[in-house]
């Protein structure tokens, strides 16, 4: 199958682009600094450059392509909102409009559980209720990013994915250590829970939305079977005793942060290879 990946030089591109041209495929990657794809070329990807905010770099892109896997996201700023929106929902549609005009059968989007708020009384569901007018930027694009992608299915046959992301880690990304030292300043709760997935698991799930045919239209929660909570999390490097406010109340919501994964399992059936983070320490796989 000939597919194009983007953010392929980003934390879930590098990891996951390996194991889709281990599989056979044929692998085009579109990112804006050929250089930075050298490794990823010298494996078998075919590199082209382009931007997701210049609509017309595009379609060379999208041409004679089967599927789509869009992972490319802008996240780590938290000023820059106009980028973000410009970035994660702007140019999602754009490429998106692009794969229908090249006749592209399958696009699946990478969301995150950040779209989900809190108070909903259970692990957070695919239909529970989102807010598009969310203050995090980050999220309120995601979500806007999502409903375009859904409007373009219903109303033009986009055969879309959406994948929404828990916490990814392992397989030496710095993901987990970059959070900690932030948890106080976010005011994280010691007892609250995370819900995480490994990048092999990330790899399994958008592997197999890739080919499994019937899920048109659908998004998807997507973690492992065991959140932790941040204490936990926090202890296991050492930082447990300055990452949270000592004055902390109890904690209020302890749903919040965690993901209901049925859909997934019945739908395309994903187990994770990889079920807990303390399974991942234990293999030496973070």
């Amino acid at each position: 199958m000939k597919i194009l990946v983007t953010g392929a030089t980003g934390k879930v591109g590098s990891r996951f682009v390996p194991r889709l041209l281990a599989k056979g495929h044929h692998v085009r990657i579109l990112v804006r600094d050929a250089a930075k794809a050298s490794a990823l070329a010298q494996l078998g990807a075919e590199v082209v450059t382009g931007d997701l905010s210049n609509a017309e770099t595009l379609p060379p892109a999208v041409k004679d392509m089967d599927a789509v896997i869009h992972i490319a996201a802008f996240f780590r700023s938290f000023t820059d909102n106009e980028g973000i929106i410009k970035t994660n929902h702007a140019g999602t549609v754009a490429l998106a409009n692009a794969a229908i005009a090249a006749g592209v059968r399958r696009f699946i989007f990478t969301s995150t559980s950040n779209v989900y708020g809190s108070g909903y009384r259970h692990p957070a569901r695919e239909d529970d209720p989102v807010d598009i007018h969310d203050p995090r930027a980050y999220s309120s694009s995601k979500i806007a990013a999502e409903q375009e992608l859904i409007s373009l299915h219903k109303n033009k046959g986009l055969d879309v994915r959406v994948l929404r992301l828990g916490f990814v880690y392992g397989d030496k990304d710095p993901h987990i250590q970059e959070i900690i030292p932030l948890l106080k300043k976010m005011k994280r709760h010691s007892g609250s829970r995370m819900h995480m997935i490994h990048h092999l698991d990330v790899a399994q799930a958008l592997i197999l939305l890739l080919q499994t045919d019937g899920l048109n239209g659908e998004i998807f929660n997507l973690a492992d079977d065991a959140p932790v909570t941040m204490y936990e999390l926090a202890d296991s490097f050492g930082q447990a005793a300055d990452a949270f406010d000592p004055a902390e109340g109890p904690l209020t919501d302890p749903f919040e942060g965690v993901l209901d994964i049925s859909k997934l399992r019945n739908a395309a059936g994903f187990r994770p290879l990889v079920p807990s983070y303390y399974v991942a320490r234990d293999l030496d796989i973070l």
